[in-house]
């Protein structure tokens, strides 16, 4: 199977920037112990104080503090389904990105700007001012179209957002994403 091509991307744009603006179910729930690892749940636990207990991002986070401990801004990641669906192809031979979770949502910065509060299950999570913009892995799964595409669109987010913990609580599978307006 072929990766996407810049034609297609642009020709999709208008389909995923369509996406709802609140209320997306979660799906894909992803745990990442360690690098290249995939556990797919039903549920997870999210702190302020740790992330997602378990996960890579209190002990190899790729974003740290200058104290060397992981940036609250990228605890959890949460990746468009229109995105997903577009560029990931060849799901019995790519892995999945690992995104925390993905849901059907707009997450331009015009619906989500940095700080907005989103309610998922019992936590609340903040929309971080780090921007996903895509990393070297992104590129060689899913082609360097898909890599220009993200980055050429910084605005649209359309590698997903990064959050931060607000208040600890559980996520499933299922779980509306809701804006806190």
């Amino acid at each position: 199977m072929t990766q996407v091509t810049q034609a297609e991307l642009m020709a999709a744009l208008p389909g995923v920037l369509s996406a709802p603006k609140t209320g997306s179910a979660v799906e894909f729930l992803c745990l990442r112990p360690d690098f290249g690892q995939r556990h797919f749940v039903d549920e997870i636990t999210v702190t302020k104080a740790h992330g997602i207990p378990g996960e890579r991002w209190g002990t190899t986070p790729w974003l740290k503090l200058p104290d060397g401990s992981g940036h609250p801004g990228i605890q959890v990641s949460i990746l468009p389904r229109r995105v997903l669906d577009l560029v990931w192809r060849d799901r019995e031979n790519v892995v999945h990105p690992g995104d925390t979770f993905v849901c059907d949502l707009d997450m331009t910065e015009a619906n989500l700007p940095a700080g907005t509060l989103l309610a998922v299950g019992t936590a609340v999570l903040k929309v971080s001012d780090v921007w996903n913009d895509a990393c070297a892995k992104w590129k060689v799964r899913h082609g360097e179209p898909a890599f220009d595409w993200v980055r050429a669109h910084k605005e649209l987010r359309l590698r997903g957002i990064l959050c931060s913990v607000e208040q600890d609580g559980v996520i499933r599978n299922g779980d509306a994403v809701e804006v806190m307006r």
